[in-house]
């Protein structure tokens, strides 16, 4: 696999709505991936695809189905319209959030835009006020690492073993720190205080890095 080019995401936003008529905020990414707006929505939405760069997902893959991702989230499938979007619930720990994935022809690719949706509030905001947007933001730019890498290989499985050397690598680890200060400046683009949102940022790397 090839490392040099290795991109999460091209595009971060933070945004507050109201989702299920409470108020919410919305952590959002995207980025453009030069393949059709079919095969990227196979890949991200077939068992056997997904297990070959993200993670083992089993469950009822359909409109009203229920998933379950191995080791972490499970949930409800919301909306389901090919090769377009998707909804899903996203419950972990207690806590229910919403992830929306929407895939648009762009130039010579498609964009893929993630958004995590999250109420105010509630069990998980200590977890917020301590590592702002970058827990969930980093996390989803690993998945759009990892889905570019599966691309690259044309979409055949990731080497778990050289994935993780790498991540664990002074070069993964200087890619992990900027991707913690990159959700740390749209926190600050958002309107958090620059310093507030540089100390979630260095918790979030320190997470994430083991630091």
């Amino acid at each position: 696999m090839n490392f040099e080019n290795a991109l999460g995401a091209e595009f971060r936003e933070l945004a507050e709505r109201e989702h299920n008529g409470k108020p919410a905020r919305v952590v959002a990414a995207s980025r453009v991936y030069p393949t059709t707006q079919e095969d990227l929505w196979d890949a991200i939405s077939s068992e056997e695809r997904l297990a070959r760069w993200f993670s083992p997902v089993k469950g009822n893959l359909e409109l009203g189905g229920r998933y379950k991702i191995k080791g972490n989230a499970k949930g409800k499938i919301i909306r389901c319209d090919p090769p377009e979007a998707f909804d899903v619930t996203w419950e972990m720990y207690f806590n229910v959030s919403w992830v929306h994935v929407r895939l648009a022809s762009e130039n010579t690719g498609t964009r893929l835009t993630v958004e995590h949706i999250m109420h105010t509030g509630g069990m998980a905001e200590g977890h917020w006020r301590k590592y702002g947007p970058g827990a969930t933001g980093v996390g989803w730019e690993h998945w759009l690492m990892d889905l570019g890498l599966h691309l690259d290989l044309g979409g055949e499985e990731i080497d778990r073993d050289v994935h993780k050397r790498w991540i664990e690598s002074a070069d993964g680890i200087a890619m992990l720190r900027g991707w913690a200060e990159a959700w740390g400046d749209a926190h600050t683009a958002a309107g958090e205080a620059p310093d507030a949102a540089r100390a979630a940022a260095q918790k979030t790397a320190g997470f994430y890095t083991g630091d």
